[in-house]
């Protein structure tokens, strides 16, 4: 039986179901893969950060953050306030990095993760930033430290695109992929096939807590760029910037161009593609008419596929329905019991 520490930085919605599924799967962990563990560190930006070395009380930090309190009250004695400075302080075994994410830079997480591997922690976040701009240098220094920088939920939350490749597809080489990556343009894309214009569509998808305030990450195709990014570093061993991803996001589409669709027997996608060209790969993330013969046509609301074309196995689809944060929070669980469960 080994104990963890962990040290949590974030306490959104992901940090929180992450914690309420730590606490509803102790006594599997233990059972089943021979870990215990407790939570003895948690930073947040706005809620303020709490170290205790014998755990934190994991209720009592939830309500805290559901109230919207601060939680330095859980902390014996006060906390550094620095997210370096925390993760130093913090003493734990395992760093849980969901800082936001960063398309451009992938910071302030790289550096955060970077500290905690040199410490000799493992790391794994659901930040797609530290994994397409320091992918080959984080697995590297984990390699040093005898330790993993795993990320499981960063694409599709936490169906198990990395792993497949890590795990069960041995010696098999992704030649291409194609999906639709962002649930939320998928989301508006439906609500507009429903009748709502755009404006209506993005507005609901914020109602119910799909789409930020700010949508642009989006709508604008970021967030599926960064996505393709990944995929592309990780599974084809070929490094790539969302920058590189040629992007076109669904602003511009209009009912007319969905109802144009309709009449064709067609359904607009924002779709993610990546296929080797030679020693590069060739990314686009933009709308298309979808026909029903595709498996993308019958994607819908919140729903992501991507479809793996290997050397190997010809096609492979995946597909995930009802994301959220509770399927977030189970990528990295599983991050965590991949990297130490017996």
């Amino acid at each position: 039986m080994t104990q963890y520490n962990l040290a949590l930085i974030g306490f959104g919605h992901v940090g929180q179901a992450l914690a309420s599924l730590l606490e509803r799967k102790r006594a599997e962990l233990e059972a089943r893969h021979a870990i215990t563990f407790a939570i003895t560190a948690i930073a947040t930006g706005s809620h303020g950060a709490a170290i205790d070395p014998a755990g934190i009380a994991i209720p009592a930090a939830l309500e805290i953050a559901r109230a919207g309190g601060s939680l330095h009250s859980l902390s014996p004695s006060p906390a550094p306030t620095a997210m370096l400075d925390f993760i130093h302080a913090s003493g734990a075994d395992v760093l849980f990095e969901n800082s936001p994410v960063n398309y451009h830079t992938g910071q302030p997480a790289i550096d955060h993760i970077r500290a905690a591997l040199q410490r000799g922690m493992h790391a794994f976040t659901a930040n797609k930033g530290p994994v397409v701009h320091a992918y080959a240098e984080l697995t590297a220094l984990a390699a040093s430290q005898g330790r993993k920088f795993y990320f499981e939920s960063t694409v599709m939350d936490g169906a198990p695109l990395f792993s497949l490749f890590r795990e069960a597809l041995p010696a098999a080489q992704l030649r291409a992929f194609r999906g639709v990556l962002n649930s939320t343009t998928n989301l508006i894309l439906s609500q507009m096939e429903a009748g709502e214009s755009f404006d209506a569509a993005v507005a609901y998808a914020q109602s119910i807590g799909v789409a930020e305030t700010d949508p642009s990450g989006d709508v604008d195709g970021w967030d599926a760029a960064i996505k393709v990014a990944a995929l592309a570093t990780v599974l084809m061993g070929i490094p790539l910037k969302p920058e590189q991803v040629a992007r076109t996001g669904i602003r511009e589409i209009t009912p007319q161009q969905i109802e144009d669709a309709r009449a064709q027997g067609k359904r607009w996608k924002l779709v993610c593609t990546a296929a080797r060209a030679g020693d590069e790969v060739k990314a686009r993330v933009a709308p298309e008419m979808v026909a029903p013969d595709t498996p993308l046509y019958s994607i819908e609301g919140t729903t992501s596929i991507v479809q793996f074309e290997s050397d190997v196995l010809g096609q492979l689809s995946i597909i995930e329905s009802d994301p959220g944060p509770h399927t977030t929070a189970y990528g990295l669980l599983a991050d965590f019991v991949n990297a130490v469960g017996g």
